[in-house]
């Protein structure tokens, strides 16, 4: 048997592909759709089985999700509307967070004095329960879109903010030290090194803040006049139609789970490199 070029003793070739890894695949896995899919059967079965089956919890307090489904399609000309208005409230509120929150979470990296005056104020305002504070909310700004979206804020700036912070500060050495040796002027720094190095640590804090995004929006519908999800709640739990207040709180998950699947898509596309260097679980 001929002894191959890369197996001979002493000479430098290519380095063979090592065995184990597997290599990237781009597009959509079957188990990405698949494995949810999934997931939604067996939670819809525990559902119906605690509610229908076992009958463990009383239909009024739980109704099954035939029920739900039920109402959902009798009351959809109420409801998809609201999904409307909640949806609008919650992207507006989240990007004006975003933006807010990466701006104070710059200037908190930029200076150590800033960031030990105003540090503990946003530990402590992101500390007030922000349910107390909804009907102060409708007297200090007013009825309509300006209680949720202020909603909305209060519960996702922080996390945002702590993110940025946190990725600003933690520049890998080698990256901040070849920024150095290029004698890069403070701009170009930040531009070219440390805020993409920080720019999945910033999506983490917006991952985190997008189901905030949704769960703020609906507090402050219960104080507002506008016809969100949020106020169809309190409407139908009023008058004991619990199934379709609960196929709002369903529209509300449906809702959540597509816009941070949305971010998720735009993190993978702003951020390519960060699959190509990392390691797959």
């Amino acid at each position: 048997m001929t002894e191959t070029t890369a197996t001979r003793p002493g000479h430098v070739g290519k380095r063979p592909a090592a065995t184990g890894a597997r290599p990237r695949r781009s597009g959509v896995r079957p188990a990405a759709v698949g494995l949810p899919l999934l997931g939604a059967v067996i939670t819809l079965a525990a559902w119906w089985l605690v509610t229908s089956g076992l009958q463990l919890v009383h239909p009024v307090s739980l109704p099954p999700p035939q029920a739900v489904w039920q109402a959902l399609v009798a009351g959809s000309d109420v409801l998809l509307p609201s999904l409307g208005v909640t949806t609008t409230m919650t992207v507006v509120g989240f990007l004006l967070s975003a933006v807010a929150g990466v701006l104070i979470g710059m200037a908190l990296a930029a200076s150590r004095r800033i960031e030990r005056m105003f540090a503990p104020l946003l530990v402590a305002v992101n500390a007030v329960p922000k349910i107390a504070l909804g009907p102060l909310l409708v007297v200090s700004v007013g009825w309509g879109s300006k209680p949720i979206l202020t909603m909305v804020f209060l519960l996702c700036f922080f996390p945002i903010v702590l993110s940025t912070a946190t990725g600003l500060t933690t520049t890998p050495n080698d990256l901040a030290e070849l920024a150095r040796s290029l004698n890069a002027s403070w701009w170009q720094a930040f531009r070219k090194v440390r805020f993409p190095a920080a720019l999945p640590q910033i999506f983490v804090g917006l991952k985190v803040a997008m189901p905030l995004a949704a769960i703020g929006a609906v507090i402050g519908e219960f104080y507002s006049d506008k016809a969100g999800l949020g106020y169809q709640i309190l409407q139908y739990n009023g008058i004991g139609d619990t199934a379709t207040a609960w196929a709002a709180i369903v529209l509300i998950a449906l809702m959540s789970i597509l816009l941070y699947s949305a971010l998720s898509l735009v993190e993978r596309l702003a951020l390519p490199w960060v699959r190509a260097t990392t390691s797959a679980r």
